[in-house]
């Protein structure tokens, strides 16, 4: 039988030239399933854009997911992460191995019956992933260390200029160097710093037994947990384009943080990711007005 790629994720592969990291993988999950005493199924479709992922069977540990993920620079510290929060509000991390410079191997608790939140109504995801939200914000020190969120933001800033670069002349030049010297600069006047999720979406909480919702797939660092609520706004894309400062406050109070700061984050980060988003230019316009930029 031929080995099994999941959708996204050969697409993906196929888009940013990683055909040849594909390529290794029947003889990575070979190698896992000895050093783990695994019996790995066909993994999960579509999938994700980055990692193999599969349901397997251990004698030790039972029911188990197998993620063999490709190292991008945004997920260094999953493995991390999820030693830190050891179960509480995310899947259990089991065993872990960097077996290379591009490739990561995760053994994970499996959700049961996996149901995704995002196939709940508005209102259920909304109160599931602020609740998650404030679990997850541990205050250090940590056992481990964490890259901060201003590393991450100032990454992002540097991609977004060089992708408007030439293109600035535009009646959007202001909003988005605002919004980019804004992403710079939040992280840096934060009143308090903890370890944050920063993917925190819909489709990334699994229904469970051991928990009613589990995270999956964190990408760890730490820093203004205001920022951690933009990715569950971003992906709530009805109703962010209809009314995104109603959104705003209603994230806000559901996760006891300031509307206002909310507002300038999300308004920074729409700046930041509207090169390859363009939707997201009218977002920044409806939220600038609205948090007086």
């Amino acid at each position: 039988m031929a080995f099994a790629v999941p959708r996204n994720l050969a697409e993906h592969a196929e888009r940013r030239g990683r055909l040849e990291w594909i390529a290794t993988l029947p003889a990575v999950i070979e190698k896992l399933q000895g050093l783990w005493s695994l019996e790995v199924g066909e993994p999960f479709q579509p999938g994700g854009q980055t990692a193999w992922v599969a349901p397997a069977s251990s004698p030790h540990s039972g029911e188990v997911v197998l993620k063999v993920a490709y190292r991008h620079y945004e997920a260094f510290d999953e493995a991390k992460g999820l030693r830190a929060w050891d179960g509480e509000g995310t899947v259990k991390l089991l065993a872990a191995e960097d077996l290379d410079d591009t490739t990561t191997a995760l053994l994970l608790e499996r959700c049961r019956p996996g149901t995704l939140l995002s196939s709940q109504p508005d209102t259920t995801q909304d109160a599931v992933i602020s609740g998650l939200l404030r679990r997850l914000w541990r205050p250090p020190p940590f056992s481990e260390e964490f890259r901060s969120l201003q590393e991450m933001c100032d990454q992002w800033a540097d991609e977004c200029r060089q992708k408007i670069a030439g293109h600035t002349a535009t009646t959007d030049a202001g909003l988005l160097r605002d919004g980019i010297a804004l992403f710079r600069s939040l992280p840096a006047t934060a009143d308090r710093h903890v370890l944050l999720c920063t993917d925190l979406h819909a489709d990334n909480v699994l229904a469970a037994e051991r928990e009613p919702w589990l995270v999956i797939d964190p990408k760890p660092y730490v820093g203004d947990p205001t920022y951690d609520a933009l990715q569950h706004l971003l992906n709530c894309e009805d109703r962010l384009e209809a009314d995104p400062a109603g959104l705003v406050s209603r994230i806000a109070d559901l996760c006891a943080l300031d509307p206002a700061r909310l507002g300038q984050w999300l308004f920074a980060r729409c700046a930041v990711e509207s090169p390859d988003w363009p939707e997201l230019l009218d977002v920044a316009r409806q939220l600038a007005r609205s948090v007086g930029l």
